[in-house]
């Protein structure tokens, strides 16, 4: 029995760089050795989704000390669960469909990455 390779047009990439950080490294060597633009762009989306992370994790603390502030930190914590899920599903169906507000200024962003 033959077995053929079916090309996989970059959605392991892309699925694989929205699974935490390792995931997305493991993302980023595989793409290295097949670049593919979906895989390109679930990189990018991730990567600028990852540095926003980042920054509401640092506000959060900030967010603290103001009254209220835990909530504001609690509703942006679940829209970037949402962002997060929606990039996801996108890369599973092997659509290059920017998330929303942020998505497009990270292709742009990021244009020079991972080409």
């Amino acid at each position: 029995m033959e077995s053929t390779q079916v090309p996989d047009n970059g959605k392991t990439v892309a699925i694989f760089s929205y699974i935490t950080l390792i995931g997305w490294i493991i993302a980023l060597i595989i793409h290295s050795g097949n670049k593919t633009r979906l895989g390109a762009f679930h990189l990018r989306q991730m990567l600028g989704l990852m540095i926003l992370i980042v920054c509401v994790g640092i506000l959060g603390y900030i967010l603290y000390f103001i009254p209220m502030g835990w909530a504001v930190k609690a509703a942006l914590n679940i829209g970037l669960l949402v962002f997060w899920i929606m990039g996801l599903v996108s890369a599973i169906s092997g659509d290059e469909k920017p998330l929303p507000l942020v998505g497009i200024l990270f292709q742009k962003w990021f244009a020079g990455f991972a080409l």
